[in-house]
């Protein structure tokens, strides 16, 4: 797969039955100026732990494993799903399903929301999110392509979501830093405060590069 970090497809073996998954190893993430070394790896698991725990659902199942082929790292369910149908020719029906993507990021401070990175599974068309490794910044990183809903006024079933559990927020210690925790909860309750989908910011850059 492409991308600045190593990323591979592989086959996991469970109970005599293969499944795909995304394989993201520590030691192949590019080191980033703002983001500490070797932490995207756990970023991807917090980001599926918060979305399992809060309701969203829309990170496939992610885990960190000590023993892949090239070292530690996070794994990925692998989704299958069509990469020409991708936000930039979503149909307006799909577009509007994304309401609760666009909140997480908010909360989980996406700073890597491309076009690409969100789509529907084959056959179901479940809604799924996924590159996850560069979030839970304690500084403002939110970069997206979706701002559709800047504005808006957001759903009162999504903010209800947004009760971040003491056992939620144990969960997530082995993966992110005290300070890293401490703004998760502050964005929390500035979203709980604010009840809108933020407008995009004209004082920073806050699209994604490339934008699929």
């Amino acid at each position: 797969m492409l991308g600045s970090n190593y990323t591979f497809l592989v086959d996991v073996t469970y109970e005599d039955q293969t499944y795909p998954a995304v394989y993201k190893p520590k030691r192949g993430e590019q080191p980033l100026w703002d983001f500490p070394e070797s932490s995207l790896a756990h970023r991807e698991v917090a980001a599926y732990i918060i979305s399992e725990a809060l309701g969203f659902h829309i990170v496939p199942f992610t885990m960190l494993r000590a023993d892949g082929p090239y070292g530690a790292g996070s794994l990925q369910q692998f989704i299958d799903y069509d990469p020409e149908y991708h936000y930039f020719n979503f149909t307006n029906e799909d577009k509007d399903l994304l309401r609760p993507v666009v909140l997480f990021d908010l909360l989980v401070n996406n700073a890597d929301r491309k076009g690409g990175h969100v789509f529907f599974e084959n056959d179901t068309h479940k809604l799924f999110a996924i590159d996850h490794g560069i979030c839970f910044h304690e500084d403002d990183k939110l970069r997206t392509v979706l701002w559709d809903f800047g504005g808006q006024k957001i759903p009162d079933d999504l903010l209800a979501r947004l009760a971040l559990s003491p056992n939620l927020l144990a969960d997530l210690e082995p993966h992110l830093s005290p300070n890293e925790i401490a703004a998760l909860c502050n964005r929390a309750e500035s979203i709980l405060k604010k009840r809108l989908f933020p407008r995009q910011p004209r004082d920073r850059r806050a699209m994604p590069w490339p934008p699929l």
